[in-house]
């Protein structure tokens, strides 16, 4: 099976990178401000499968930048999608819980109803909308709390705030689910294999670590795992404000994920300690 991969240098594509013989394409191979760019690499190219990794990923941003932001998380993915369509390809795009506005306490399913709270949520909802209206086979995999041993993540910047402080303020009324980015790599190469097999249904699911839990209880495991002497004191989201609204909710329901392709949520905690040994050899 031969796949191709955009964003080469993110967290997921260096995950995919890894784990199996992909074609990685960089931003000087195909440019996501680029979109139709993009779409002329995947009229052009020897694959069996897409997978769009890449992404306008700084939500803060985004807030300032919503054009670019729109460009890149929305226009580019249709642009891509609809190339992949003409070819008969399957097109695998990752997606996020940015979608949803963070209320109540339950999971998201993939079918309810959408309301971002600010520019990358709704650039994000604009690449789902034009994926879908392409009309091939598709799979959009919302995920959270994405975090490796490379880019930028709230793994690598605890690591480093706990290098010079013995007490750090993170927040512990956002949920959600942690999820390793090796773990979406092998969850998209798991979908491309049941596509490229015939199988599977074109839709929109979810993928997130498991258990669920707030940024302060993720800070804690990530200290005791790294042997930290770092104190976690819970703040509210009111008392760490940033440009852009994060979602107070972020749990999502993964089970269409397991029934359709048996893939189950990751225990981000396994997935961390991989992360630590590589980040601190």
């Amino acid at each position: 099976m031969r796949v191709l991969v955009f964003g080469a240098t993110g967290q997921v594509a260096r995950g995919l990178k890894a784990q199996a013989d992909v074609i990685a394409l960089s931003r000087a191979d195909a440019d996501l401000s680029n979109p139709e760019q993009c779409a002329a690499v995947i009229a052009n190219a020897d694959t069996d499968v897409v997978i769009n990794a890449a992404a306008f990923t700084a939500v803060d941003k985004a807030e300032e930048q919503e054009d670019l932001a729109t460009l890149v998380n929305g226009r580019a993915p249709g642009a891509m999608a609809r190339s992949a369509a003409a070819r008969g390809l399957p097109f695998i795009h990752i997606s996020t819980d940015y979608v949803f506005d963070g209320s109540g306490s339950l999971p998201w399913v993939p079918n309810d109803p959408v309301a971002p709270l600010g520019a990358y949520g709704r650039s994000k909802l604009k690449g789902e909308e034009e994926v879908r209206a392409a009309g091939g086979l598709y799979a959009i995999l919302r995920t959270s709390w994405v975090f490796s041993a490379h880019g930028g993540n709230f793994v690598k910047t605890m690591l480093r705030l706990s290098e010079t402080h013995q007490t750090l303020r993170v927040v512990s009324d956002q949920i959600g689910g942690p999820t390793p980015a090796d773990a979406i790599a092998s969850a998209c190469l798991s979908i491309a294999k049941t596509f490229n097999a015939g199988m599977g249904k074109a839709e929109t699911y979810h993928f997130s670590g498991a258990p669920d839990v707030s940024w302060a209880e993720f800070a804690r495991e990530i200290f005791a795992q790294a042997g930290r002497d770092v104190e976690v004191a819970d703040i509210p989201t009111v008392d760490y404000p940033t440009p852009a609204r994060r979602p107070m909710n972020s749990r999502m329901d993964c089970s269409s994920l397991q029934a359709e392709f048996g893939i189950a949520r990751p225990d981000w905690k396994a997935g961390l300690s991989e992360v630590l040994k590589e980040c601190m050899t």
